[in-house]
Parts: structure tokens; C-alpha cells; sequence
């Protein structure tokens, strides 16, 4: 066999497990929503060796699309970690054959103290499966692996459902991008939703001029500067902004080029924005405009210019 159909089988065989998905749900997922959702405590993850590292990445979703939710190792919480789960918690264990020992020994302290377990597995009449208040069925026919022995498929088929119980959560909170960015500010979309325009803005020698200044004055000015603008200002007053485009298309009129000033070369009432913007404003604006700079203000007075690639786009 080619290499590259060894990868399409795998597509195939992974794929199938996870149509499969739709048809094992039960009134158990909806349950365990119902009270994750309801829940005055965490959302605790857990399990061993390859369920546990997805378990990891579960607990990474949740905690970012807005359920308090951290992974927890069984071998760790048996040895002392118990104490981090409180009565009010949640708590999510994963296993896919039912049967892990680690797993399994933290079910009695969870029953003592009352926490509301939930379990995924590949076998709805193993251990965990009974002694948990909610069980999603994540059975797989055939491992990805050749063996039929390394966990491929039924990693894959577990990952899934804790999107989908993450999905689910979102929807029904109506959790939306900003809220998203409240918990990720260092991607770029939280970057964009939470940071102001002043905090990118440049501040600094900005390129102004007066009404009656000349093409020679205002070429300096903006020669001086890395904007390829100059701003037309009046006292605290923006009256206007001259382009290196502006300045290109007068030279095409050679008789009157050099007798130009500022009021007579500007483009009135040039986009602005202010300072207290998001980022996400002043994108909208740009894009909608199809402009590169944009004018930032304070009380209708130039504080600032901020341009497209200042917004990390």
C-alpha cells in the first residue's frame, strides 16, 4: 500500500467513528449540559495516559469558552489533589474501556461528597459507566491503529464530544466573540475586540500643517514623516488631510502645482476615530472606507494617527 493511502484509511476509519457519534447520544448528554450549566462550581476533567491528555485539551476549551474547568490527574488526586474538587463541582471522566484503576478510585470520595459525575467511555456497561450520573457513548468499531491496540479512533471520538459539550454550552449561553476575548487577549481576536485605539496609535511628531502653506512646505512635511499624509489643522480644529496621492495627481497640472496651498489641495472632512475606539472599530472603518490611515481624536482635537497595519490585521 502507498504511503499516502495509508493516510486516506485512517481519514476513512476516523471519520466513520465519528458519524457514528450522533447515533449513541442519549437524553445523558442533554443532562449533563443541563447541570454543567446550572453548576455554582467547576467543570473538573480526568483521566489516564491518552484520555487524559485529551481530557487536557477539553478542560483548555471549556476554561476559554466560558465554563471555570481545569484537567485533573487521577493518579495525583488520589495521592492528595482530591482536596481541589469542592461539593459544588462537576466532574467529567474519561476512560474508554471503563475499567481504569486510576480512574476508578476517585469514583468513592466523588459518590461521598455528593459531585455530580459524568463519564465518557466506549463501553456503556463498564464500571465507570454505572457509577456515573451521566454516560456519553464514544464506541468505536476499529481503532485507526493496525493493530487495533493504540488508541486512535476512540482518542479522536472522545476529543469530539468535548467539543460538542463545549458547543452545546456556548450556544446556549449565546457565548459570543467578545466574550470569547475576555478569556483570550492574547490571540489576535481579543486583541483586536479589547484593546483601544490609543494603545496603538502613533502619537509622535505627526505630520501637520497649516491652510496656507505651500506645496513646497507640505512635501517636507510629509517627506519628513512615515505616514504619507499630512494632517490640515487650525488651532485644535482638523480641517482637512493631503495624501501622497494628492500630491501626485495635482503635478499633473504643471501650471498651477506650485502655487497651491493646503486649503486648496485637501480632502475635507477626513475619516476620524476616537481615541477610547476597540481596535475592531476602527478595522470596520477601514475596511468599509477602503483607507489605510485613519485620524485619531480627542475631544474633535488630532491626538493621533492609526493605520491598518497597526491593528495586527
Amino acid at each position: 500500500m502507498k504511503i499516502i493511502e495509508i493516510a486516506k484509511e485512517i481519514f476513512k476509519i476516523e471519520s466513520r467513528a465519528i458519524s457514528n457519534l450522533s447515533s449513541l447520544l442519549t437524553n445523558d448528554f442533554d443532562g449533563a449540559v443541563t447541570d454543567i450549566l446550572n453548576s455554582n462550581g467547576k467543570f473538573i476533567i480526568s483521566g489516564m495516559g491518552k484520555s487524559g491528555l485529551i481530557g487536557t485539551k477539553i478542560a483548555a476549551t471549556l476554561a476559554s469558552t466560558g465554563t471555570p474547568s481545569f484537567f485533573l490527574h487521577p493518579g495525583e488526586a488520589y495521592h492528595g489533589d482530591l482536596g481541589m474538587i469542592e461539593k459544588d463541582d462537576i466532574v467529567l471522566l474519561l476512560s474508554n474501556s471503563g475499567e481504569t484503576d486510576e480512574v476508578l478510585k476517585i469514583i468513592p470520595f466523588l459518590k461521598n461528597q455528593g459531585n455530580i459525575i459524568i463519564s465518557i467511555t466506549g463501553n456503556p456497561f463498564s464500571t465507570l459507566a454505572k457509577n456515573s450520573n451521566y454516560h456519553l457513548n464514544v464506541h468505536v468499531e476499529k481503532e485507526g491503529c493496525p493493530l487495533n491496540l493504540a488508541p486512535m479512533s476512540s482518542t479522536t471520538a472522545t476529543l469530539v464530544m468535548g467539543d460538542a459539550i463545549a458547543t452545546a454550552l456556548m450556544k446556549v449561553r449565546d457565548f459570543k466573540d467578545k466574550d470569547f476575548a475576555q478569556f483570550h487577549p492574547g490571540g489576535s481576536l481579543g486583541r483586536r475586540l479589547l484593546t483601544k485605539v490609543e494603545n496603538v496609535m502613533n502619537s509622535k511628531n505627526l505630520p501637520t500643517c497649516s491652510l496656507e502653506d505651500n506645496i513646497k512646505d507640505i512635501t517636507k512635511i510629509m517627506s519628513s514623516s512615515k505616514f504619507g499624509l499630512t494632517v490640515v489643522v487650525s488651532g485644535n480644529k482638523i480641517e482637512g488631510i493631503i495624501t501622497d496621492g494628492d500630491i501626485r495627481r495635482a503635478m499633473e497640472d504643471e501650471n498651477s502645482f506650485f502655487t497651491l496651498t493646503a486649503s486648496k489641495l485637501m480632502t475635507k472632512n477626513p475619516k476620524t476615530i476616537n481615541q477610547d475606539a476597540k481596535l475592531t472599530e476602527a478595522q470596520k472603518v477601514m475596511t468599509d472606507t477602503k483607507i489605510n490611515s485613519l485620524l485619531v481624536t480627542k475631544d474633535k482635537a488630532l491626538v493621533g494617527i492609526v493605520q491598518i497595519y497597526d491593528l495586527g490585521l
